[in-house]
């Protein structure tokens, strides 16, 4: 099929209408109306970052039943928002594991998408990681070529290479190429060479620079135990900063011990796409971690530099890194009260979201993803909301008390308005588990959002028979 008609299928599929019957929809004919969407695929202003979709505030109830899928590879639409829902796994995908559930990476932050949008990569629940190609222009996805590579943490998909994915491999410290067309695995750089490790330290998961040029990861022996953040510049070496001493040492920069006393622990870490700042949330403060001070969300590290600033203002939620910016909510009134900042000045934010009124009785969650951003970030960041209260029962219509409930949304950052264009539905009761949280990842590109359910516990339950299953699902973005 080729792409027009496809896409005329999608549009008549929502209508519930045939494209192999003549049918006349007043004055429109289905030979309109494939010269409309032809007319309207040739739209350069309905695609990011300026999206078509929906930005009313409407209240958009769950239906009595959500949509019925068919296997990996099929699609349905969103009955309240008209957006196509492709299908990407199902219970057959995992070879290793049948039945397992498939995900999207742990965090929204992560680019588990190439540069092109042809690739991309799921988790599957024994650890390991699937790759598949993908066509923008179809809307498709199939398994690409196997790979054996296992890495520590979750790579990343390089900014600039369609082939390239970055990462660690387990219990490793050494910093990986690997090359999804020929298979060919590269050792870039190995943290044990700079810097002193305990024999129980190991690398985590990565994050890299827009150009490639800076990747970072976090050094210890576990998540919430870790303190070292660690920096490799390909063509300057190394950079690490000791959360536990204060000490910053490498190659290049200002070396020595912070000014400030602070100290603690990482529970994880990301790279501005720059590769000019470092954000560290700090682990929980436990019995064994005294200096883990309660209140103390996340502190701010300027890499070529001593600099090292705490967040002090609003601090809370996640957070999604831009080149020189950050995006997280207030945690004030609503939960989509959401503030920008820029790094080099923490205290000062500015909210994208004008009109909002006090939540009363209920919160939810959400997971940001900016890796569609530009160099002045004003694109728009793109995420997913949750309710903790959804109901955990099979086939249940999702909480929904206010616009932007349950949804996949993206908002303006650009300062001119406070757009939120909602896209679809989650489906995801967010009760499977912290892996059914339908976290989500946008593609660099800004056309597509890969997201977790589990469907309202419609996928089958997991070989152990405590929780249903979830999937991997992607949303094109118009």
């Amino acid at each position: 099929m080729n792409p027009q008609r496809q896409r005329l299928f999608w549009f008549c599929t929502a209508l519930k209408i045939s494209v192999r019957t003549p049918v006349t929809l007043g004055l429109l004919t289905l030979a309109s109306l494939t010269g409309a969407l032809s007319a309207a695929s040739e739209d350069k202003s309905c695609g990011p970052p300026n999206y078509c979709a929906r930005t009313d505030q409407k209240i958009e109830p769950y239906a009595k039943n959500p949509p019925v899928l068919g296997p990996a590879g099929s699609s349905v639409v969103d009955p309240s928002f008209g957006t196509r829902i492709l299908r990407v796994t199902d219970d057959g995908t995992d070879p290793k594991r049948h039945g397992g559930s498939i995900m999207t990476p742990s965090s929204a932050e992560e680019n588990p998408w190439n540069n092109t949008s042809t690739r991309f990569y799921v988790v599957t629940s024994g650890g390991g990681y699937l790759i598949y190609d993908f066509d923008p222009a179809t809307v498709t996805a199939h398994p690409s070529r196997s790979s054996d590579v296992a890495w520590a943490g979750e790579p990343e998909f390089s900014y600039t290479q369609p082939s390239i994915l970055y990462g660690l491999s387990p219990r490793s410290t050494e910093f990986k190429q690997y090359d999804v067309g020929s298979g060919k695995t590269t050792i870039l750089h190995d943290a044990a060479s700079c810097v002193r490790l305990k024999s129980e330290d190991t690398g985590h998961s990565i994050t890299v620079s827009s150009d490639d040029k800076r990747m970072e990861t976090t050094l210890g022996p576990r998540q919430g135990d870790n303190y070292i953040a660690y920096v490799y510049d390909r063509e300057k070496g190394c950079r690490w900063y000791n959360t536990l001493t204060g000490e910053i040492g490498g190659n290049w920069g200002p070396k020595g011990i912070i000014p400030s006393s602070d100290r603690f622990t990482i529970h994880n870490l990301r790279m501005s796409k720059s590769g000019k700042y470092i954000y560290i949330a700090r682990a929980a403060k436990t019995p064994d971690h005294p200096m883990n001070e309660p209140g103390k969300h996340w502190t701010l590290w300027e890499v070529d530099t001593m600099n090292v600033v705490p967040c002090t203002v609003e601090c809370s939620g996640h957070r999604a890194l831009g080149y020189s910016h950050l995006i997280s909510p207030s945690g004030r009134n609503h939960p989509m009260d959401l503030l920008i900042r820029q790094l080099g000045n923490l205290t000062v934010t500015k909210p994208l979201i004008s009109g909002l009124g006090r939540t009363e009785g209920y919160w939810y969650d959400q997971h940001f993803s900016w890796n569609n951003t530009n160099a002045d970030d004003t694109n728009p960041v793109c995420l997913t909301t949750y309710r903790p209260g959804n109901p955990n029962v099979p086939a249940a219509p999702l909480a929904v008390d206010g616009p932007w409930e349950n949804e996949v949304l993206c908002v303006e950052t650009d300062g001119k308005a406070s757009k939120i264009w909602r896209f679809a539905h989650t489906y995801s009761t967010a009760k499977n588990g912290f892996w059914s949280t339908p976290r989500g990842n946008v593609s660099p590109d800004g056309r597509f959002f890969m997201f977790t359910s589990d469907w309202e516990d419609q996928l089958g339950q997991t070989p152990n028979g405590k929780k249903y299953r979830t999937d991997v699902f992607i949303v094109e973005l118009r």
